[in-house]
């Protein structure tokens, strides 16, 4: 039986921590994280969140919903602890995936298969971490090849000639974050993970 592989969370969450981990002092985490609406530190907490319950989902295999549990990160924990978090989370992600058949199936607003939730996985830390190093005045890119991945798992409509050239830019385009060649920035957008049918 196939299974999945949990490399590119790693890398993913490598690349997070590689940019974020030797700030977590000497920034102001509490500073808006680029376009979203928490600040750093809270963005940092959301990405552990997410990776945990991609994982949870993973392990559960629930048809219908998400899991009834939430990730509480206590409010005196500083960025350092909260990255903690993250690299926690995300190395569960990882794990899960490791030992997960290619033809689970698991909810996320349909049935979606491992694959779907490692480039959710993807897309989250680099997303948000894209998110938090605007907000610490900090200056990076996400890496193109992982950009490449969650690309062609969750965006099938992203423009096809920008995509191959420009992962990075398209991606943050995708979901909202820059124009790209004269497209305008989207209000509005969703990833596509969910596919096929429940297996029976």
């Amino acid at each position: 039986m196939i299974m999945m592989d949990g490399d590119p969370v790693r890398d993913a969450l490598d690349a997070s921590l590689r940019i974020l981990a030797p700030h977590a002092e000497d920034h102001d985490w509490n500073a808006p994280a680029g376009p979203v609406e928490w600040s750093c530190r809270d963005t940092a907490a959301h990405i552990a969140h997410d990776l945990l319950a991609y994982a949870g989902q993973l392990a559960a295999r629930p048809r219908d919903r998400y899991l009834p549990f939430d990730l509480t990160v206590r409010p005196e924990a500083g960025p350092a602890q909260v990255l903690a978090v993250v690299t926690a989370a995300g190395q569960l992600l990882a794990t899960t995936l490791d030992v997960a058949p290619s033809d689970l199936r698991a909810y996320h607003h349909g049935p979606c298969g491992p694959q779907g939730f490692a480039a959710m996985g993807v897309a989250e830390l680099l997303l948000h971490t894209h998110d938090i190093t605007l907000g610490l005045g900090l200056t990076w890119q996400p890496p193109e090849e992982l950009c490449a991945y969650a690309l062609h798992r969750l965006f099938p409509d992203a423009p096809r000639e920008e995509a191959s050239a420009r992962p990075g830019a398209t991606l943050l385009w995708c979901t909202g974050r820059g124009e790209l060649n004269g497209r305008p920035r989207r209000s509005t957008w969703n990833w596509r993970a969910a596919t096929g049918e429940w297996d029976d």
